[in-house]
């Protein structure tokens, strides 16, 4: 049966909404936690996902359009279904109120953060609780990456309060209320559950204390939204957050989500670029509205005049300078990753085989393939398709060690390590014995961009049988790699070097590289690694083999 999708109500304040762009077109297969559009409110720019399966057979507000809210946003139903009776009306209202229902609830509980209400006896009017929120289906718990506003300061509704860091992003938490940031719960730096108290927002000269009193007594308390994020377009950087771009005479340059957005589409360094937002926030109107001959000229500096007075040096035999040192507080995918990969080595019986293969054919054949029009591939992509049809002849190491049974896998899904700034993700490849080298390529690129940006989905990071591991183009010749569980091995392929070899009785100069398996004692035994890398040598030194 087909369900009518009406504009979502994101926040307590919005009206109506903006189509900013589907990421689905009708016709599209659409999973259930899909994202179907971003939808710009009076605050921020949104993901919407879907709540529903099945295909999308109508879409009722173009891009750019705005509607108000409960506006026939799309049709989702069964490839083919006569949605004509939703369109004129008939039967269109119960579904439509279930769907907003649906969203407003999904939304209410994945999204958005929670203000905490006790009774009204209890809590002054006007004084606001804010809570953890959960920004992600994933999130038990988040990380104050910084306060933007201090105990005492006034804060009007749309203000960010802070940045908080979750397993995924650093996101803008955005104030619904207006008044003065009376407490702030969790200070830079510090973690908490989702629903801990983060902040009290109130009149000034409240009493905080009989407030918070108030509010643990209360019990269960009604949830409330209180703030809208847009989902950082790139990792976190390590020492300032995505909504800070830049810095200007070491001062902090604030940017909407979506003045962020225009400004990386448009090439806009947002340090040329005047606010009118709070604080000097630069808001989406004034990137639209920038022109390059606005930009602020930098203030000449006047060198220091040099004295004549010369500094006397101290001893050699003294220490000159300080010590000094800097704790940085682990982050949520720094800590998943250190769990994973340490339940892996301490479980799993390692052990390590390397051998060095002669790439002066790969060297050739990849030449001459790159040679052909719209073709690019790397030697990567040579190794993935060698490591793929080797796993076909050699089933042993496509397996998942159990306490009851070794798991055989049928399939090759291959995941890539890709580095990222918080550490190492490992998008998966699925079915890659079938993909040709150029469509392995492609997957790849596509897959290592999204992660890098932490715009890939959770499914696309999991089910890997094998996991490729490739350092070589930072120079790395050799090294070892944890195994990714519940794989039974992982591949680590160092750089292509240019070196003496002997070939025919003859010193010539030849191309190398040396791979390494490392494999689970339990499912794979040193003969077993062994012929697998015989027959995965064998592909890579005749490149043609692959393309049979």
């Amino acid at each position: 049966m087909a369900e009518v999708i009406n504009m979502p109500r994101l926040s307590d304040t919005m009206e109506e909404g903006t189509v900013a762009k589907w990421l689905k077109k009708v016709g599209d297969k659409v999973e259930e936690g899909d994202i179907l559009a971003e939808i710009e409110t009076d605050k921020a720019t949104m993901e919407f996902e879907s709540f529903h399966e099945g295909t999308l057979l109508h879409i009722g507000i173009e891009e750019g359009d705005g509607a108000p809210v409960d506006s026939l946003l799309a049709i989702i139903g069964d490839a083919g279904e006569d949605i004509s009776a939703l369109l004129s009306g008939g039967g269109a209202q119960p579904a439509a109120e279930e769907v907003v229902k649906s969203a407003e609830t999904a939304t209410a509980q994945e999204s958005a953060p929670v203000a905490v209400a006790a009774s009204v006896a209890d809590i002054p009017e006007g004084v606001e609780i804010i809570t953890m929120p959960r920004l992600s289906d994933t999130m038990e718990e988040g990380t104050v990456a910084s306060w933007l506003k201090k105990v005492g300061d006034a804060v009007e509704e749309g203000d960010i309060l802070a940045e908080i860091e979750t397993d995924k992003a650093t996101m803008e938490f955005e104030s619904f209320y207006s008044g003065t940031l009376l407490y702030i719960g969790i200070q830079e730096g510090e973690s908490a559950p989702v629903d801990e108290v983060l902040a009290v927002i109130g009149p000034e000269g409240t009493d905080v204390n009989a407030v918070l009193s108030a509010s643990s007594s209360a019990g269960s308390a009604e949830s409330t939204s209180s703030t809208s994020v847009e989902t950082a377009e790139a990792p976190k950087e390590q020492e300032s957050a995505p909504a800070v771009t830049a810095s200007q005479n070491g001062q902090r340059i604030l940017a909407s989500p979506l003045a962020k957005k225009i400004a990386s589409d448009k090439g806009i360094n947002l340090a040329n670029v005047a606010g009118s937002g709070d604080q000097g926030r630069i808001v989406k109107r004034d990137v639209e509205n920038y022109q390059p001959s606005q930009a602020p000229s930098t203030p000449a500096v006047e060198a220091p005049v040099e004295t004549a007075t010369a500094t006397p040096m101290a001893p050699i035999s003294l220490p000159v300078g300080e010590e000094s040192m800097e704790e940085v507080k682990n982050s949520s995918m720094r800590k998943a990753i250190t769990k994973h990969l340490g339940a892996s080595k301490f479980s799993a019986p390692h052990f390590y085989l390397t051998i060095e293969v002669d790439m002066d054919n790969a060297k050739a054949s990849r030449a001459q393939i790159n040679n052909l029009p719209d073709t690019k591939v790397s030697f990567n992509d040579m190794v993935l398709k060698a490591c793929a049809m080797a796993l076909k002849k050699h089933p042993q190491v496509n397996t998942t060690w159990t306490d009851d049974a070794t798991i055989y896998k049928h399939h090759i899904h291959m995941g890539v390590a890709v580095a990222v700034d918080e550490g190492l993700v490992v998008p998966v490849i699925k079915f890659a014995d079938q993909l040709t080298l150029t469509q392995l390529g492609a997957s790849v690129k596509d897959l290592a961009g999204r992660a890098r940006s932490k715009k890939i989905k959770p499914d696309e990071m999991d089910g890997s049988t094998f996991t490729v591991s490739n350092l070589g183009m930072f120079g790395i010749l050799e090294f070892t790699s944890i195994i990714n569980k519940p794989n039974s091995a992982i591949l680590s392929v160092g750089a292509i070097v240019e070196k003496p070899v002997v070939k025919n009785g003859e010193i010539v100069v030849g191309n190398t590289m040396k791979v390494t398996l490392a494999c689970d004692h339990r499912t794979v035994d040193g003969a077993v690694g062994a012929q697998f890398l015989q027959t995965l040598r064998a592909y890579l030194e005749n490149p043609v083999t692959m393309l049979a």
